[in-house]
C-alpha cells in the first residue's frame, strides 16, 4: 500500500519560485520561507533551485543580519591589524571569534588584500627590527647617563653580553672596561 500523494492547494502555487528568491535574497531562510509559505522543506529548496537562487551558509545568513555598522568596524579593525600590525589570519580569526577561511572574507570584504607566508614573516622581522632598534637607543640613553651594563642587564633581566650587543647595534661609544672585582691597589706588589 503506497499513500496517496498530498493534495497540491492554489496557495502552494501562487508561492513563485522568484517570490521565494526574493525573500531569501532578502535575508530570509529556507525555514522562515517554509513557515511563512506553508510549503514543504524540499519544496522550497526546489523552487529556490528552480529560481537559479545563489545559496547561502548559515554563517553567511548570520553575517548578512548583522548590524552593518558593527560588521564594517569588525572589518576595518581586522584590515587594521592585518596590515599594520602584521597579524596572520589565523590571529584575524582568534579576534573575529570565526574561522580562518571567514576572516580572509571579512579581510578581502574591507578591501585588504591577503598576503603569502613569505611575505608575513618579511613584515614581522622587520617589525621586530625596529622594536630592537628602539630598546637598543634606550639603552644607550640610560648608559651615557652613567647606567652600567650590568645595572642594565638586571633591570631589563637580559644577559650581560645581550646589552653589549644591543649598545654596539645603536653605536654607543663605550666607556673603558671596569674590573667589576675587588678593588686592587697596584702599588703593592710583593
Amino acid at each position: 500500500m503506497n499513500p496517496e500523494p498530498p493534495v497540491t492547494s492554489d496557495a502552494s502555487e501562487a508561492v513563485t519560485p522568484e517570490s521565494l528568491r526574493k525573500q531569501y535574497e532578502s535575508g530570509a531562510t529556507v525555514n522562515e520561507l517554509v513557515a511563512t509559505s506553508g510549503l514543504s522543506y524540499g519544496t522550497v529548496l526546489n523552487r529556490l533551485h528552480d529560481a537559479g537562487t545563489a545559496m547561502r551558509t548559515s554563517w553567511q545568513t548570520r553575517r548578512m543580519r548583522q548590524d552593518p555598522q558593527t560588521r564594517q568596524r569588525l572589518t576595518a579593525h581586522l584590515r587594521t591589524l592585518y596590515e599594520q600590525d602584521g597579524a596572520t589570519l589565523t590571529e584575524l580569526a582568534a579576534t573575529a571569534g570565526e574561522t580562518r577561511r571567514a576572516a580572509r572574507r571579512l579581510l578581502i570584504e574591507a578591501g585588504g588584500s591577503v598576503r603569502t607566508t613569505q611575505q608575513t614573516l618579511r613584515m614581522r622581522a622587520a617589525a621586530r627590527a625596529a622594536e630592537r632598534h628602539k630598546l637598543a637607543l634606550s639603552l644607550r640613553a640610560r648608559y651615557e647617563a652613567g647606567a652600567t651594563v650590568p645595572d642594565l642587564a638586571k633591570e631589563r633581566s637580559y644577559s650581560i653580553a645581550t646589552v653589549y650587543r644591543l649598545l654596539h647595534q645603536a653605536r654607543t661609544p663605550m666607556r673603558p672596561q671596569h674590573n667589576h672585582g675587588p678593588a686592587r691597589d697596584m702599588r703593592k706588589r710583593p
